[in-house]
């Protein structure tokens, strides 16, 4: 199986990261940091907490959802602020399996080492029906890449836009990176946040594994 990691390295100046160098290899025999990361730094997955859609916390949810068959829909270079529809995954709209997980390649990613104002503020994102469309599909996992389903500027719009895909139990993840490198059309998808007690969310590590030579 070809591995494909779609996980930013977590490095300043990301927004929420940060350390301190608490120990060092000629002065106590080893190297350690404090780290200070927000927890919806890099790629991270949101848990219903976050939105105050119930009281799930991320250490709570069943990890066995962290491993699924995902869909890869390709949406192209999407323009600076696009609402994403349901027509814009193609045939994937109609013959998506309920209950699955989904990507959405938009090539955003690529402004998280070029432009963070761009990356954060200008960012394609996730239209109501096609919000709406994920819970009629009863899709597991939401992956996207740029930071936020919605815009984070907007509180009306990332409240509903999170609260629609919460309250269904969809698990959001956000920031990823490398979705150019997949080449077939379904994967094994592997995303495991940090189990941060009460915590909103956590940053995640997250993998696509699709048959070698594919």
């Amino acid at each position: 199986m070809r591995v494909i990691d779609l996980t930013l390295t977590l490095q300043r100046p990301m927004r929420g990261v940060d350390w301190e160098i608490t120990h060092r290899l000629e002065q106590h025999g080893w190297n350690g940091r404090m780290l200070k990361l927000y927890s919806h730094a890099g790629t991270h997955i949101d848990a219903p907490f976050h939105f105050g859609v119930g009281s799930t916390t991320i250490d709570e949810i069943d990890p066995a959802r962290f491993r699924d068959t995902a869909w890869l829909a390709d949406l192209g270079n999407t323009e600076e602020g696009q609402l994403l529809e349901p027509a814009h995954l193609g045939r994937l709209a109609q013959d998506f399996p309920p209950g699955q997980s989904l990507l959405l390649r938009t090539g955003w990613s690529r402004y998280a080492r070029t432009d963070l104002a761009r990356y954060r503020d200008r960012l394609p994102r996730i239209s109501r029906s096609l919000a709406q469309w994920c819970v009629q599909k009863r899709v597991n996992m939401l992956g996207v890449e740029p930071p936020s389903v919605a815009d984070v500027n907007q509180l009306d719009e990332v409240s509903e836009i999170h609260r629609i895909l919460l309250e269904a139990g969809i698990l959001i993840i956000e920031g990823l990176t490398n979705l150019h490198q997949i080449r077939q059309p379904r994967v094994e998808l592997c995303a495991f946040p940090l189990s941060i007690k009460g915590s909103d969310g956590a940053p995640a590590r997250v993998l696509a594994y699709e048959e070698e030579g594919a």
